[in-house]
């Protein structure tokens, strides 16, 4: 989650994931004339693939809140038959993203402000008190295997690719508190995070290179923090993180 996406900046992304399409933006309640060419996809787990094609193009902005897709549009610029995007959007229903329209398609849910504020309180709820515990309790030999992670939120930021950087930022999080040994908690987390980066009612937002960049530094820093066990470093970067993306 970065601080461009919870100010509501209007903005624009691509569709994205496992592949990434280009040319005109999906619209499942539009037809064209010359439909694009269909996007390979590989067999092997289509629906997975799918359902993170489509969560990329949640995050860009490429399905914008309020707008209905209907899943045989959406499955002919994936060359997949319409069977998998129905299961994929389902899963979005089910995780709150898109609401089933009968008869037509997945209607992107229209967020809130204010819910995004909740969502971020609650994460920090959740998150500060679990991190300054580990902080005290977890061996600096331990945190080393998160440093790969840490660094791909730094990748990802650079390359300014918003899509890669929110999956590497939930990753990052996420692994944290795996060390809780909670899994509860780890998956309500993890739920948390995710509707946490759905755009606004507002429309997608810009994101600029330097804010994600500013973001990534945070995770890295954090890890040192937890590595030296310096609790007063940990609980102020965590708080910051959280109060940014507000």
């Amino acid at each position: 989650m970065t601080r461009e996406q919870a100010r509501g900046a209007q903005g624009g992304g691509s569709l994205g994931g496992g592949e990434q399409v280009r040319g005109e933006q999906v619209r499942g309640e539009h037809t064209h004339s010359e439909p694009a060419a269909p996007i390979p996809v590989q067999r092997h787990s289509v629906r997975g693939q799918i359902l993170e094609a489509l969560r990329a193009a949640l995050v860009g902005g490429d399905l914008e809140p309020g707008e209905v897709y209907s899943a045989p549009v959406l499955a002919a610029r994936f060359g997949v038959s319409a069977t998998p995007v129905r299961e994929a959007m389902q899963q979005l229903a089910h995780e709150g993203a898109v609401e089933v329209v009968p008869n037509r398609g997945f209607r992107v849910a229209e967020r809130s402000a204010r819910e995004l504020a909740e969502l971020i309180e609650i994460r920090s709820l959740l998150e500060v008190p679990v991190m300054l515990r580990l902080a005290r309790t977890v061996p600096a030999g331990q945190w080393a295997a998160l440093r790969p992670l840490a660094e791909a939120t730094v990748t990802a930021a650079a390359r300014g690719d918003i899509a890669a950087y929110v999956d590497a930022d939930r990753a990052f999080h996420g692994a944290i508190l795996t060390l809780s040994g909670n899994q509860q908690l780890v998956m309500v987390a993890d739920d948390l995070h995710r509707r946490s980066q759905w755009p606004l009612a507002t429309g997608p937002v810009h994101v600029r290179r330097a804010d994600l960049i500013a973001d990534a530094a945070e995770h890295t820093a954090l890890l040192d923090a937890l590595v030296a066990q310096d609790l007063a470093v940990v609980n102020s970067l965590v708080r910051e993180h959280f109060n940014g993306a507000q």
